[in-house]
């Protein structure tokens, strides 16, 4: 009996030594991932789902060293919920700490300087990890939803790059950009330049629209800012083709006839004086100081060359040599 006893001790030692390294060996080595994966934990989700979900996952084999892990670690109910980058060589211990510290993977989204308010919420309806509140609805809905009914859409939205976790809401990237693009409109028109024919920050917005849309050179738009500071503290019309081209909205093919510039609508600045009602674009922010600071030469006119960059003009002879030379046909 005594030889009995003796030999189950062993063997309970030696079982427990060997689950003792079995458990170490596990927990501090790489999970069974040879390339970055992402694993979610779901609000409410209890320790035992989420360990049963790395298995699944085949992220990890033995699931019941991952809770007793938890358990040793007090981290059992410390397992915050979200999405989660896990690169390779990442062991269990680091997994669990991971979770733990709620460092949950970040999604982007990008606003481009130039888009039309119909791209931004393209850009936000064609990302997966986003809840998705502002699909089908027309634009004035969208600003009422931001708590600005009545404010027309488009430029109102600053262009950059937006971090955000799997489950934010479309809404909330709109008003992050809303009130982005509202604050730095706000800085910039309290530094602007004195004698400016401009009377508010939104015809600040509405021009600099203009100059994004004319050049995406950085040297010119202090320049063509300029020419349209100067035509409208003259009295002369705009005449800028972008207008033109929003106007037309889908009618726009990719180029403009001699009857587009004639074709009446509230944005055609060859038919109307003055800045159009609405920016055409969402600016950045070169554009927005290049509209407040615009260049203090004597320029009227300006034409495209055909390589990104434009002749500038003082009087209407010199303008209309430069077109003939780089634009003949333009309209034709």
């Amino acid at each position: 009996m005594t030889r009995l006893v003796g030999m189950l001790v062993i063997l309970a030692s030696f079982l427990t030594g060997w689950l003792w390294m079995d458990y170490r060996d596990t927990v501090d080595s790489p999970l069974g991932n040879t390339e970055t994966v992402y694993f979610e934990i779901f609000k409410g989700q209890g320790l035992a789902a989420i360990a049963e979900g790395l298995k699944q996952q085949g992220l990890i084999q033995k699931p019941y060293w991952f809770m007793l892990l938890a358990y040793a670690e007090r981290a059992a109910t410390k397992l915050k919920y979200g999405e989660y980058e896990i690169p390779p060589h990442t062991t269990m211990r680091q997994l669990l700490a991971r979770f733990v510290s709620g460092k949950v993977r970040q999604h982007t989204v990008t606003f481009i300087e130039g888009w039309c308010f119909q791209q931004v919420l393209a850009a936000l309806a064609q990302h997966p990890a986003l809840v998705h509140r502002v699909a089908g609805k027309s634009a004035e809905e969208v600003m009422s939803l931001l708590g600005a009914p009545g404010e027309h859409a488009e430029g109102r939205f600053y262009p950059d790059t937006y971090f955000f976790t799997k489950g934010t809401e479309d809404l909330e990237l709109l008003k992050r950009a809303y009130r982005k693009m509202n604050a730095a409109l706000d800085k910039e028109w309290q530094g602007r330049a004195q004698g400016l024919p401009l009377t508010s920050p939104y015809e600040a917005l509405i021009l600099a629209s203009i100059v994004e849309k004319e050049t995406a050179r950085a040297d010119e738009r202090p320049l063509i800012a300029g020419v349209f500071n100067r035509r409208l503290a003259q009295g002369m019309m705009l005449q800028t083709d972008p207008t033109v081209i929003y106007g037309m909205g889908e009618e726009f093919t990719g180029d403009i006839r001699k009857e587009d510039l004639t074709r009446d609508t509230p944005y055609n600045t060859y038919v109307h004086s003055g800045l159009p009602p609405t920016p055409i674009a969402v600016p950045g922010i070169a554009s927005i100081r290049a509209a407040l600071h615009p260049d203090a030469g004597a320029s009227l006119y300006f034409v495209a060359r055909g390589d990104g960059s434009h002749v500038f003009s003082s009087t209407l002879d010199e303008h209309q040599q430069a077109v003939e030379q780089f634009q003949m046909n333009r309209h034709d």
